[in-house]
C-alpha cells in the first residue's frame, strides 16, 4: 500500500503544479476548482493502471469517480465561464501582495492536493489491492453513493436554474431540494463519499478508506462549504426565516417558524 500512496502523491504533486502554472498564466486561481474533480479521476486511474487487477469492485469505484469528477468539473466550468476570479481568490491576491505566488502554490494548490489524497483514500484502497468478491456492502455503498449523487446533481441544477431567472435576483432559493436542506448539494457530496467508504470496507484494511468521507464531511460542515455560505447570508431577514424552518445539512421535512 505504501507504493500506492507514493505513486498517488507524486501524481497529485505534478498535476497540481501544472494547474498552478496554468493559473499563473490565466491570472485566475479559480481553475483549481475545475481541476479538483478531474484530479480524482487522474489519480484513481493512474493507481489502477499500475497496481489494479481488473476486479469488479475496482471497476465500480473508478466508474463512480469518473462520473462524479467529470460532472463536478463540467458544472464548475459552466458556472465560472466568463466570470472574474472567485472573490475568495481575489481577496487572497490582495492580502498576500508580493508573496502571492508562493503562498498560492502552498496554501491553495499543495493544500488542496493533500486534501485530495485524503479524500480519495477509499478509491486508492480499492484500486491498488487484490479484492474479495462483491458483497452486500458494495450494494449498500452504491445505493448511498447514488443517493448522494442525486442530491448533489439535482441541487446544483435547481440552484443554477434559479439564479438564471432574472425574477429571482437577490432572492434565496427555498424550493425543490432546498426546501428540505439549506445545503442539499453539500449533503449529497458527503453522502456519496460515505458510499465510497462503505464500498472500500471489503478491501484489505478497508476501514482506512473512511478517512476520505470523514475529511470531506468535516471540510463541508466546518471549513469551506456550509460555514462560508451561512456567514454570507447571516442577518438577512429572509435567510433567518428560512434558517428557522429548514434543516442545515441532512434533509428533513421543513418545520414551522
Amino acid at each position: 500500500m505504501a507504493q500506492v500512496i507514493v505513486l498517488a502523491a507524486l501524481a497529485v504533486f505534478i498535476y497540481m503544479t501544472m494547474i498552478f502554472i496554468l493559473a499563473l498564466a490565466k491570472k485566475n486561481n479559480g481553475v483549481v476548482d475545475i481541476a479538483w474533480g478531474l484530479g480524482f479521476i487522474l489519480v484513481g486511474w493512474i493507481v489502477f493502471l499500475r497496481y489494479g487487477q481488473g476486479h469488479p469492485r475496482q471497476w465500480l469505484a473508478l466508474t463512480l469517480v469518473l462520473i462524479w469528477g467529470g460532472r463536478l468539473a463540467w458544472h464548475i466550468f459552466r458556472r465560472n465561464r466568463g466570470r472574474e476570479e472567485d472573490f475568495r481568490y481575489a481577496a487572497w491576491r490582495r492580502q498576500w501582495g508580493n508573496f502571492f505566488v508562493i503562498r498560492s502554490f502552498a496554501q491553495i494548490y499543495m493544500l488542496q492536493g493533500l486534501l485530495l489524497l485524503l479524500v480519495i483514500s477509499p478509491v486508492l484502497l480499492i484500486a491498488g489491492q487484490a479484492q474479495p468478491s462483491l458483497n452486500f456492502l458494495d450494494g449498500l455503498g452504491l445505493l448511498l453513493w447514488l443517493t448522494g449523487f442525486l442530491f448533489e446533481t439535482v441541487g446544483d441544477r435547481q440552484l443554477a436554474a434559479f439564479i438564471r431567472d432574472p425574477a429571482h435576483k437577490g432572492k434565496l432559493i427555498t424550493t425543490g431540494l432546498w426546501r428540505y436542506s439549506r445545503h442539499p448539494n453539500y449533503f449529497g457530496e458527503a453522502a456519496l463519499w460515505w458510499g465510497m467508504g462503505i464500498i472500500a470496507l471489503s478491501a484489505p484494511n478497508g476501514w482506512l478508506g473512511l478517512i476520505g468521507p470523514l475529511v470531506i464531511t468535516f471540510l463541508l460542515l466546518f471549513v469551506s462549504g456550509v460555514p462560508l455560505l451561512e456567514k454570507k447570508y447571516a442577518g438577512r431577514p429572509d435567510w433567518e426565516e428560512y434558517k428557522k424552518r429548514t434543516p442545515k445539512f441532512v434533509p428533513w421535512f421543513p418545520g414551522r417558524t
